[in-house]
């Protein structure tokens, strides 16, 4: 009998092994981790984002993207509303391009257009990232385009290095804005050897995460011109978002960004082994085969429920618990779940995680 999304989170935290994500203290321990921080390093609550603690980490994430200004946002759906409202605003068309997996089409409610008025062209197949000459098929004008650094929902796939210059190149040629959906950009960088702001160039603005990757609570940046950031901020004002203490989120993201930043490549060749490890299981593939960043799919060859349900035998019985949620795919009879290598894999070795997915797929066998 499958158990409860109750009974789940219950059985999850009893595990002393969780393979994807980080290992992070509970929210009593968490509090108290940023209260001392916060003494360490004298931090005075801002004042609706005026304060050293938040302008002093807007211009360090503007540097570290090679952008002249950034502003603090408290959620990414805003940034990235803000975004495209000030590009399709300025070009004076209502228009802008987006990869078909692009988290506006499936996780924010159509608020671009509900919002904003504003018309959403897919570019690209969702199987892949968008490419230049994906751009250049779009016989529409557009405004701006968003480009996803990695595409979450194909597997965490990235564009080669020559693929992002020439869409680069052939966005300057037709005169389309660029925007960095850079939502796990942090996560991008080992696998290009790239700086940060190699990879930001040629886009007029930029989306970080605060909270995917790097920890806070919630938050985000958006960098661009100092012109850009200005209507940003304007618009931040507009949908609610200048909050009278922002201090919270962007000290959470402060106290853990140098460690996390730091990590990174660590996390990537971590997750270059453990997918080598995994690619030999004949009921499961990897996808990327090779990852591109410390975030991959793993799709079997079994139902969302049957895996689930393994998932959470294998658990009870070894303690170990390797992965979250489940969903099934096009193809009936199967299913993917995502990965994101945090720290918890980098203590565990590949033949321990290897027998745990040989256990598990014995599980799996038809009764």
């Amino acid at each position: 009998m499958a158990l409860t999304p109750e009974q789940r989170q219950a059985l999850r935290k009893r595990c002393p092994l969780i393979v994807p994500g980080f290992d992070i203290p509970d929210a009593a321990g968490e509090f108290r981790q940023l209260a001392d921080w916060c003494a360490a390093n004298d931090v005075a609550h801002d004042t609706y984002g005026k304060g050293e603690l938040v302008e002093g980490f807007e211009r360090r994430i503007a540097d570290l993207l090679g952008k002249p200004a950034a502003t603090f946002m408290p959620s990414g759906v805003m940034a990235q509303l803000a975004a495209i409202r000030i590009w399709t605003e300025s070009a004076r068309l209502p228009r802008f391009g987006m990869h078909p997996t692009s988290h506006l089409a499936h996780h924010e409610e159509q608020a671009f257009a509900a919002l904003m008025r504003l018309h959403g062209v897919p570019v690209g197949d969702r199987l892949r990232p968008m490419t230049a000459a994906d751009l250049e098929a779009v016989a529409q004008p557009l405004a701006c385009a968003i480009v996803e650094l990695p595409i979450r929902e194909a597997g965490g796939q990235l564009p080669s290095w020559d693929e992002l210059e020439a869409l680069k190149a052939a966005a300057r040629a037709r005169g389309v804005v660029l925007h960095m959906d850079g939502a796990r950009l942090w996560e991008s960088a080992a696998f290009y050897d790239k700086s940060y702001a190699e990879i930001a160039a040629g886009f007029a603005s930029v989306y970080v995460s605060l909270y995917k990757g790097i920890g806070a609570f919630a938050g985000a940046m958006l960098a661009g011109d100092e012109a850009f950031v200005a209507n940003a901020r304007l618009w931040r004002s507009r949908m609610g978002g200048t909050l009278y203490h922002m201090s919270p989120m962007v000290a959470a993201a402060a106290m853990r960004f140098d460690e996390r930043i730091a990590l990174m490549p660590a996390l990537y060749r971590r997750a270059l082994s453990f997918a080598s490890a995994l690619r030999r299981h004949p009921r499961l593939r990897v996808n990327p085969e090779v990852p591109q960043a410390n975030l991959l799919h793993l799709h079997f060859d079994a139902p969302a429920d049957a895996v689930m349900q393994a998932r959470d035998a294998l658990a009870e019985d070894a303690a170990a618990w390797l992965f979250d949620n489940v969903r099934n795919v096009d193809v009936p009879g199967r299913s993917v779940t995502e990965i994101y290598v945090g720290d918890r894999l980098l203590a565990v070795d590949d033949a321990r995680i290897d027998a745990l997915f040989e256990r598990l797929f014995v599980m799996l066998q038809p009764s």
